[in-house]
């Protein structure tokens, strides 16, 4: 049998095709059973460590629990700042006695600066449900200041709280007040809380005020910056 003659190339000579060279056998790493367990015992001991220093992270959060924003109210004693504001104000300032769970954040006497304004006493009340109602009281009380005090807010209703009417104003936003005369005074309880937290407030305080002196009808508040 003849063999096919050989490919010309360019210079009339005969070209051959080379063949490819033959492929190498593909090589297997071999780790000894040594470095195998050198190897594996690395791997054991990194993971060692990072449980150790997990646990470290949560015995050091577990001794340090976060604190929520009323962690770090100071309580304030109401009573105290009342009867040191009272021959300032001329009437008993409110101090209501709450239930657990009630904290004041401030108590102050905010006086009259400037023409019209109006002197009254403040107190902050944080409810047990982490919501707000401020306490304003005076006897020197006029639509404005209480247009002011309330939000603008219209009147809406009434409750009976306690033996007591108390006026409600309601700006549809989740923000009311409730507002009553007693003793002599204009009590305001105002801020964005629940009925059952507004009417807490609103019986206890009625039955301080119920039973404090009558102010002095010769008694004039001072003028305070």
């Amino acid at each position: 049998m003849m063999k096919a003659a050989a490919p010309m190339g360019e210079d009339g000579g005969v070209s051959e095709t080379p063949e490819p060279p033959p492929e190498m056998p593909s090589v297997k790493p071999v780790i000894s059973a040594a470095a195998a367990k050198r190897a594996n015992a690395s791997v054991i001991g990194m993971i060692l460590a990072m449980l150790a220093t997990v646990a470290i992270v949560l015995v050091v959060v577990g001794l340090n629990p976060q604190k929520n924003a009323t962690s770090y109210i100071q309580p304030v004693d109401v009573a105290a700042v009342a009867g040191q504001a009272a021959p300032v104000a001329g009437f008993a300032p409110a101090a209501p006695h709450l239930p657990a769970g009630w904290r004041a954040n401030y108590a102050r006497w905010n006086g009259a600066n400037g023409p019209g304004a109006v002197a009254y006493w403040d107190v902050g009340n944080l409810t047990p449900h982490d919501t707000f109602i401020a306490l304003r009281q005076t006897d020197r009380a006029n639509p404005t200041w209480l247009a002011g005090q309330t939000g603008n807010a219209p009147v809406t209703g009434t409750r009976q709280v306690a033996g007591t009417t108390w006026e409600l104003r309601d700006d549809g936003s989740g923000s009311r007040s409730l507002v009553a005369t007693i003793n002599h005074t204009t009590v305001i309880l105002t801020g964005k809380a629940d009925f059952v937290d507004f009417d807490a407030l609103a019986a206890a305080t009625s039955r301080m005020l119920a039973g404090a002196p009558t102010p002095s009808t010769t008694a004039t508040p001072k003028e305070t910056n």
